[in-house]
């Protein structure tokens, strides 16, 4: 039974389009793994965007890359879940909400702890689902029947399973060391939270006086007002100028103490002066230095966790915000004549990753876990190649810094998150004696907000006083009675002594640690699912560099050692999205691209598949507008080629076709003889594309796939077999039904191939012919062994290339000479008849006469091997043959070649001028850099221009020759 086309609209407008098609597979479940257990497994866990975003450039492109792969495999055959949801983001969200509450004039300590939670999820149920909305806009296809939320129910349950086996196997343990405090947030930060920018400061040269003797020792310091808490100034033992001089004493200016000079090989005698001073409790190298000598030098704490300068730095200083001290110090140095100079200088300064405060080291106690083990399984699971990352040169910065790895920090002094499942008894106590040096714990409660702990000196050096420690809580000896416990309940009473009195730990767990269980806690570990036996390890990862250490590399460490397998087969990690300059996007540069307003201007295919387009390995995308415009035009051709294929269905077909899917049989078991060879060599093109396309997916070369695409679509299938086809349909050959059934398969085909990275044009055309399946995202995807119509097995695209090579020659020399495509040309084409191929060329020109007369718009058209060039023709040499187009008549060549050497002349004045214009040093040192690169491009191009035309001029000089 034939059907009718549907009417297809003149223009396409996305907007209309694509919530339409988004509804629709939603409400059908197309996004659901099939039930079907015979079809291979393929899942992907999307990187969970956090709960405050809004979707970015980078969001884009890589929810595109993963949506891309995820379409192609479920057309493929796969089982595809592709699981959704979004990060708690603690730091992010608690500011978040803060912010709110200082507009109705609150705090969160106003609140309490509770009740501040419970308004944070309030928040989160108002505004958090922003960011999955806008992924739909985007077309993501992810199964959103299993969105997860990194603090939900079975998430949460997974994180404290994984602590408390942790904590159990003595992996987790707590420590006082230096770390980076946000002085905004009030909380702890790894290494990898603290981005670092370079600022230009000062670099301050003081006089530290000698204690018993005349003299001093110059010292030069970006933070002046750290050396209230100095306890050293170091210096290389092979530095010549200050060998005499370690072991003696300083007086400490501005302070009523005194400290040694001590010799440290790290000391770099070429900064500064040599000699550096040492605090410890405020800057990591002094940190290490402090603990390289013996014994170990104290830590002064002089900068409390509020930013601001403790009793420790004296009373005048007690109080003052860090940047006022550091004025005040300045001042009375100068006052009292310490300070030399006063250098500006360059250096890199940390700020903390979401508020931009900067860092303060400061020591604290904080949870860490031991990841030693843990790391070097990660790194033979990348060496041995369990994890393949992809492009291969990021291998070598995962083992660069996994092999340098720290202990991981994973405590936060923030209550939004995952609180620590740690709790102190206060009962278990058999020690109230303090004394130097031993090693004692102070757990303070909890509106204190904190858990220290360390020896006496450095809980004083902290700035905590001796009544603070004695009186504020219980002090009690680490490692005889009082230990902190975990479970994996809340505990009611103490484990070892019965007592309800017991704490739990204040803090709440880096957002990270329940990222990094990401790919298992979400297909329902640690009970034993059928989601983590189907689709556990995953496929694929795609990420941005920017979270290989934060992120992947903890998933990695996680899914080995409580999963004993990888969590991931391949990293793909993709580039990082640029201005069209090349400078990275910031609202400061007010450069920042919205991807929301691109979609909105241009539709969300075209934007989506410029992603794919600039998504070459290993090399940062430069986002132009104007791509995505031109990519607008590729989905315009779509349509038309479309609009273009029912017009002649009505024409030719008038009572309707079969099923598209009756269509392909019949073309796939055609005799190809039934064929034009235009039919034959289209979908020979097709096959090679598919192959191609496919090829390049399964390597993640998505800009090599959206290349193999546009190119077929536009240069083969639109510029030429659309316009072969158009011979069979207006000279009515025999069989223009079977060209226009081709044309029709191969553009199903061809729609198939672009689903992937056009989702909705795709279904729109796609369910406008008729189908026996219910949508394109489900249809095969075209390769080697599932294309209908398959490639024939014959020299089709050899034989097109001789027919195509014939009428781009004559086509170059319309183009060439300016000829109108009305004027119809008289042309001769001379073939080579030495050897069999060339024969077999002369044959297939004749065969297709009327496809070259038509394209190349000929009136008269001779093909054969003796046939001899006359005068005033000109020539293309091609391969197996030369072309000879006659000009007789065409034009007037003398006032072509007039007109020729005017528009030379013109061009040559215009260069000159710019000549002279880019060698004037003056103009090219002092006009803006963009300026001058336009001038030298508008150069080059009048050059290149200068040259057609004389090449021309040339050529038609020589006409009567």
């Amino acid at each position: 039974m034939n059907i009718s086309v549907k009417e297809i609209a003149k223009s396409y407008e996305p907007g209309e389009v694509e919530q339409k098609w988004y509804t629709f597979w939603m409400e059908n479940g197309f996004f659901i793994p099939s039930g079907d257990e015979t079809k291979p497994a393929y899942s992907i866990v999307i990187p969970p965007p956090n709960v405050t975003g809004s979707l970015h450039m980078g969001h884009a492109l890589n929810v595109t890359l993963q949506d891309i792969l995820s379409r192609w495999k479920r057309m493929k055959g796969f089982r595809v879940l592709w699981v959704p949801g979004t990060d708690h983001a603690g730091i992010a969200t608690q500011n978040v909400v803060e912010k709110q509450l200082a507009t109705e004039k609150l705090d969160r300590e106003t609140l309490g702890r509770a009740a501040f939670t419970e308004r944070v999820w309030q928040w989160k149920a108002k505004n958090g689902g922003q960011i999955i909305h806008q992924l739909k806009k985007l077309g993501a296809s992810c199964d959103w029947s299993r969105e997860r939320f990194t603090l939900d129910e079975g998430l949460s349950r997974a994180v404290r399973e994984v602590f408390v086996s942790l904590f159990d196997e003595g992996l987790v343990y707590r420590s006082t060391r230096l770390i980076n405090w946000c002085p905004r947030c009030s909380t702890a930060l790894s290494d990898l939270e603290a981005e670092h920018d370079e600022y230009e400061g000062k670099l301050t040269y003081i006089r530290y006086p000698l204690l018993d003797e005349h003299g001093y020792v110059i010292v030069a310091t970006t933070r002046p007002e750290t050396m209230l808490g100095d306890t050293a100034v170091a210096v290389n033992p092979e530095d010549e100028r200050y060998k005499g001089l370690i072991g003696k004493l300083l007086r400490l200016p501005l302070a009523q103490r005194t400290i040694p000079i001590v010799a440290d090989k790290e000391v770099d005698p070429a900064f500064g002066t040599g000699a550096v001073k040492v605090t410890p409790a405020h800057d990591f190298n002094d940190e290490a230095i402090a603990k390289r000598q013996s014994p170990h030098l104290p830590f002064i704490s002089v900068i409390g966790q509020d930013g601001k300068m403790t009793e420790n730095a004296g009373s005048k200083y007690a109080g003052l915000d860090r940047y006022d001290c550091r004025k005040a110090v300045v001042q009375d140095l100068k006052e009292k004549d310490l300070i030399v100079k006063e250098d500006k200088h360059i250096h890199s300064i940390a700020h903390c990753y979401r508020c931009r405060t900067v860092i303060e080291p400061l020591p604290t106690a904080q949870w860490y876990v031991d990841i030693e083990s843990m790391a070097k399984d990660a790194i033979e699971l990348v060496r041995d190649g369990s994890i393949n990352i992809i492009p291969d040169g990021w291998k070598n910065s995962y083992f660069s810094w996994m092999e340098n790895i720290k202990d991981w920090c994973v405590s936060r002094q923030i209550w939004w998150g995952h609180r620590i499942p740690i709790w102190y008894c206060g009962e278990c106590v058999t020690d109230l004696g303090i004394s130097q040096g031993r090693y004692i714990h102070v757990a303070l409660s909890e509106e204190r907000n904190g858990i220290i702990e360390g020896t006496y000196e450095e809980l004083r050096g902290s700035g905590m006083s001796h009544s603070d420690i004695v009186s504020n809580t219980k002090a009690v000896t680490i490692g005889i009675q009082v230990k902190p416990f975990s479970g994996r309940q809340d505990p009611t009473a103490c484990p070892q002594c019965g007592s309800a009195a017991i704490v739990k730990d204040p803090d709440v767990l880096d957002t990270w640690f329940s990222s990094a269980l990401w790919p298992f806690s979400t297909l329902g570990w640690p009970d034993e699912t059928q989601d983590l036996k189907t689709f556990y390890p995953t496929s694929v990862l795609v990420t941005g560099f920017d979270i290989l250490f934060f992120w992947v590399a903890r998933m990695i460490m996680m899914g080995q050692k409580f999963m004993r397998s990888v969590p991931f087969r391949d990293v793909y990690i993709h580039a990082l999205v640029r201005d069209e300059k090349g400078q990275k996007m910031s609202k400061s540069k007010g450069n920042v691209v919205d991807p929301l307003t691109i979609i909105e201007k241009y539709g969300t295919d075209s934007f989506r598949f410029s992603l794919a387009a600039f998504a070459a390995q290993g090399r940062d995308i430069r986002f132009a507008e104007e791509r995505v415009e031109g990519y607008r035009h590729f989905a315009n051709k779509l349509w038309n080629v479309s609009r273009f294929i029912k017009l002649n269905i009505d024409k030719i077909m008038p009572d309707g076709i079969e099923t598209i899917d009756v269509i392909n049989k019949e073309i796939e078991n055609l005799s190809r003889n039934s064929l034009t060879l235009p039919d034959r060599w289209i979908i020979c093109r097709l096959g090679e594309t598919a192959i191609a396309i496919n090829e390049a997916l399964t390597g993640y070369r998505f800009n090599d796939a959206s290349s193999a695409i546009y190119q077929f679509v536009w240069h083969e299938l639109c510029d030429w077999y659309i316009e072969l086809a158009k011979t069979s349909f207006e000279r009515n050959y025999p069989n223009r039904v079977l060209t226009l059934k081709c044309l029709i398969s191969v553009f199903d085909n061809s729609l198939r191939l672009v689903h992937p990275f056009m989702p909705f044009i795709t279904e729109e055309l796609w369910k406008s012919f008729p189908h026996n399946g219910n949508t394109i995202s489900l249809e095969p995807y075209p390769d080697l062994y599932t294309l209908i119509p398959s490639p024939p097995v014959t020299d089709a695209c050899i034989d097109m290339s001789i027919v195509t090579d014939a009428i781009s020659g004559i086509r170059s020399i319309r183009g060439e000479l300016n000829i109108s495509p009305s004027k119809r040309l008289n042309v001769a084409i001379k073939t080579f008849s030495d050897d069999a191929q060339k024969i077999h060329a002369e044959k297939v020109l004749k065969d297709n006469v009327d496809f070259i007369v038509d394209l190349a718009k000929l009136e008269t058209l001779d093909i054969g091997g003796n046939i001899e060039k006359k005068p005033a023709t000109m020539t293309s040499v091609q391969t197996g043959m030369e072309i000879y187009v006659s000009l007789s008549g065409l034009f007037d060549v003398q006032a072509e070649l007039q007109r020729l050497s005017k528009e030379l002349k013109k061009l040559d004045t215009t260069i000159m001028n710019l000549e002279v214009k880019l060698s004037n040093m003056d103009y090219t040192a002092r006009a803006p850099k963009a300026v001058v690169e336009k001038d030298k491009l508008k150069y080059s191009e009048l050059v290149e221009k200068r040259d057609r035309i004389q090449n021309n001029i040339n050529k038609i000089k020589k006409l009567d020759k």
